[in-house]
């Protein structure tokens, strides 16, 4: 079951404190849960269920989030509730530090009757309407009539008293994914020599692919976290090609990030100010890896893994969106057969599910008209001449069909006859005709598509 702790900022005590806007409080929060979101103007929302525990129980985390916020320069108050709704008013509006666990209807009317109605996050429009009608506390909403007063006020007044009383449930929307797997390293002192940094960083990536490891899946997408002191969150995320679980490789590509962002005047990741008080590592998206094939004395990589480190690198150095390859396009037009595509992310084995058909690999940007005499009309050419050379059928393969794609706009409309052609110097071209000898059609015309090697 959720539980949710809601954090609201009240004062800012030290004009010399870093702007704690939400965002970068629901991000700073991440240290005690990864479920925080942003809650404008003023706080954020945590879903703090299976995490509580952790800290000593749901009292002693909040009062821990209250101390390290005054260190930070702010003032704040947290509260404690199984709905969003019943979190925000208390720490808002409220005596009271939490609402009990799974707290009936009759134990939360006591506990929130008596809140001005502004406990249910309505405008201060509507909240002063409904005080000169004389609803001013939340027990004079749940007492009266509903329809009366969702027909001048609206619907949402009671979506939001329900979600207070429990009646409903709404999630909040974490501003970050929950990591599927994390491992952390908290430190009594702050540490900030890069060095240090980066050793830690790499003992955390043996500890993330013992864990990964134990559950047989590598790592796609690997995040790290570096939590300052002076509330600020630094992330470095890396992208790989294949599920990796090989701790070394998963260092090397976070240096790289980490170098790259530097060389390109970004925030530096490893800035520590006054010191890191957190690291942490987490495996975003995971795949299935088995065990790979090793010798006594080393691992044996595949070709193709050897070729992933390569676009794994790049993709650190330059940015995984700028590092691309070919794959094969859904169509039958030789024209857009390919096209280009994440590297890291497309699936290697693409082109071999493809069926092998014998076309040049690299063909002209556009087809180049050519002249061509065949013996009847739609049969295949006796010769051609072509950049004003003629040359002479020696031996011809075809044809191989291609029809209009009638659903593909951007294709060519006309059909296609495609053939492979060898004149009798021994040069090999590929060549179509387009279009059918038809009644009232236009004429058949001849093009040169590709050179084979």
């Amino acid at each position: 079951m959720a539980r949710y702790l809601s954090v609201q900022i009240t004062n800012k005590k030290s004009p010399d404190a870093q702007a704690l806007t939400p965002a970068r409080l629901a991000d700073w929060c991440r240290r005690f849960t990864p479920l925080s979101a942003a809650d404008a103007p003023d706080g954020a929302m945590l879903d703090i269920a299976g995490a509580a525990h952790l800290f000593g129980g749901e009292d002693a985390l909040a009062q821990e989030i209250e101390a390290r916020l005054l260190r930070l320069g702010y003032e704040a108050r947290c509260a404690l509730a199984d709905t969003p709704e019943a979190a925000w008013a208390l720490a808002r509006f409220g005596s009271a530090r939490a609402a009990p666990i799974e707290a009936d209807e009759k134990q939360l009317r006591r506990l929130l009757g008596a809140l001005p109605v502004a406990a249910l996050r309505i405008d201060d429009k509507t909240a002063y309407g409904l005080s000169q009608t004389g609803l001013k506390r939340v027990d004079d909403l749940i007492i009266r009539p509903r329809a009366p007063i969702a027909a001048r006020f609206g619907e949402d007044i009671f979506r939001r008293l329900d979600g207070l009383m429990g009646r409903a449930r709404s999630p909040i929307t974490p501003r970050f994914e929950a990591p599927l797997y994390v491992v952390e390293r908290c430190f009594a002192e702050p540490i900030g020599r890069r060095e240090d940094v980066e050793t830690i960083l790499g003992t955390l990536a043996q500890d993330l692919c013992r864990l990964l490891e134990r559950h047989g899946e590598g790592g796609r997408r690997i995040e790290a976290s570096l939590f300052r002191t002076d509330g600020l969150v630094r992330h470095v995320e890396i992208s790989s090609s294949r599920p990796l679980r090989d701790a070394s490789a998963i260092s090397l590509l976070l240096r790289e990030r980490i170098k790259s962002a530097a060389e390109r005047r970004e925030d530096d990741p490893l800035d520590a100010g006054f010191g890191f008080d957190l690291l942490r590592l987490a495996a975003l998206h995971v795949e299935q890896l088995d065990q790979a094939q090793s010798s006594l004395t080393r691992v044996v990589l595949p070709l193709r893994d050897q070729g992933a480190d390569l676009i794994d690198k790049l993709g650190a150095r330059l940015g995984p969106e700028r590092v691309q390859r070919l794959a094969p396009n859904p169509t039958h037009w030789p024209d857009h057969a390919a096209r280009y595509v994440n590297a890291a992310t497309a699936r290697a084995l693409d082109w071999e599910e493809q069926p092998l058909l014998p076309r040049p690999i690299r063909i002209f940007e556009r087809p180049e008209s050519v002249e061509a005499l065949a013996e009847v009309p739609d049969g295949p050419p006796l010769r051609f001449r072509w950049r004003r050379v003629m040359h002479e059928v020696a031996s011809i393969e075809g044809p191989e069909r291609i029809a209009a794609e009638w659903w593909n706009q951007n294709a060519p409309q006309l059909t296609r006859d495609y053939f492979r052609v060898e004149d009798k110097e021994g040069h090999r071209y590929w060549m179509f005709r387009e279009g059918l000898y038809e009644e009232n059609g236009p004429r058949p015309r001849w093009f040169l598509h590709g050179l084979f090697a």
